[in-house]
């Protein structure tokens, strides 16, 4: 199931997140998130009322995504910065698509036109959810993140939820 996040979701979601910060180039975070923090950062999303979503199954969160703000100036309104984290036991059983699509419808009714979401490389599973939503490629930034003794790429995909 797919559903907004409520205040019982915030310790799993700070363990998804905690997981990519230990063990990949996946977020340029290196410090450990506290639940207070993320659950500071829900609320911000959510005062913005734009969606954040997290895929439920047997009573265990399996992943979150979200839409935040692309910039603060009121021109980029119509446009979000989209994440989305899964479990480990979670990925490539189709909960990336999921919970990106009904992102996105939730996106729509909010009157978003315009995703973007950034990509480190590698990440090959990530790049194959974005495509299949029909994002595309619209920057490479080359070397921009440091972490675990590497020098880490940086992709961003775009992609257009309106006409």
């Amino acid at each position: 199931m797919i559903r907004v996040i409520n205040n019982d979701d915030i310790e799993a979601i700070t363990s998804i997140y905690n997981h990519y910060i230990n063990n990949t180039v996946v977020s340029f975070e290196e410090e450990l998130v506290s639940i207070d923090k993320m659950s500071r950062r829900v609320a911000q999303v959510q005062a913005l009322n734009y969606p954040w979503l997290v895929a439920e199954e047997n009573k265990k969160i399996g992943g979150y995504a979200y839409a935040d703000l692309w910039h603060t100036r009121s021109a980029y309104k119509h446009t979000v910065l989209v994440t989305i984290y899964l479990d480990p036991g979670f990925t490539g059983k189709g909960w990336g698509l999921k919970i990106y699509k009904t992102l996105f419808d939730n996106l729509k009714a909010c009157e978003v036109h315009t995703v973007i979401a950034g990509i480190s490389l590698p990440n090959p599973s990530s790049v194959t959810l974005h495509e299949k939503m029909g994002l595309k490629k619209v920057a490479h930034f080359s070397e921009v993140g440091y972490k675990f003794g590497q020098w880490v790429d940086v992709v961003y995909w775009q992609g257009q939820l309106t006409q």
